[in-house]
């Protein structure tokens, strides 16, 4: 049986959240896209948190980070960036175990929203989404400004 520890991430687990990060990006076909480095992350860890999946060899094979967000409709809610576990670790419930603290920690913080993306393509997130009961709008677009258009603008 595999044993697996949740627990908050700290500045070393960076290296392996970021490593999560970029493989995750090269699935969702946007390995180009990740600009970010453990020194931004230790510069700016205040602005997010992260729980962690580890092994009993203290292996991280799975995150959720997120931060708090504020929604004007609905006030503080937290916005889950990014649900990841290796490929060889899914299918044993650890992004299960990884949502319900997300979802505790939502509700320590009265958050009125918990809110994260999703590929329309990425089926099998689609589906445990829906399993859990997220509703899955797709009447929402994205409208993203990069660093260099930020600077542009």
């Amino acid at each position: 049986m595999l044993e697996i520890n949740y627990r908050l991430a700290n500045e070393n687990d960076f290296a392996a959240i970021l490593e999560m990060i970029k493989e995750l990006a090269l699935f969702e076909n946007a390995p180009d896209k990740v600009l970010n480095t453990t020194e931004i992350m230790k510069q700016e860890q205040n602005l997010f948190q992260c729980f962690v999946a580890e092994t009993k060899e203290k292996e991280v094979v799975g995150m959720a980070l997120y931060f708090f967000a504020y929604f004007t409709w609905v006030g503080k809610s937290l916005y889950l960036d990014d649900l990841y576990v290796k490929p060889q670790y899914r299918g044993k419930g650890i992004g299960t175990e990884l949502l319900k603290l997300i979802f505790k920690t939502a509700k320590e913080e009265n958050c009125r929203r918990l809110r994260w993306q999703v590929l329309n393509w990425n089926t099998p997130a689609i589906k445990m989404y829906e399993k859990v009961g997220a509703t899955i709008d797709a009447g929402w677009s994205n409208c993203d400004f990069e660093y260099h258009q930020i600077l542009k603008f």
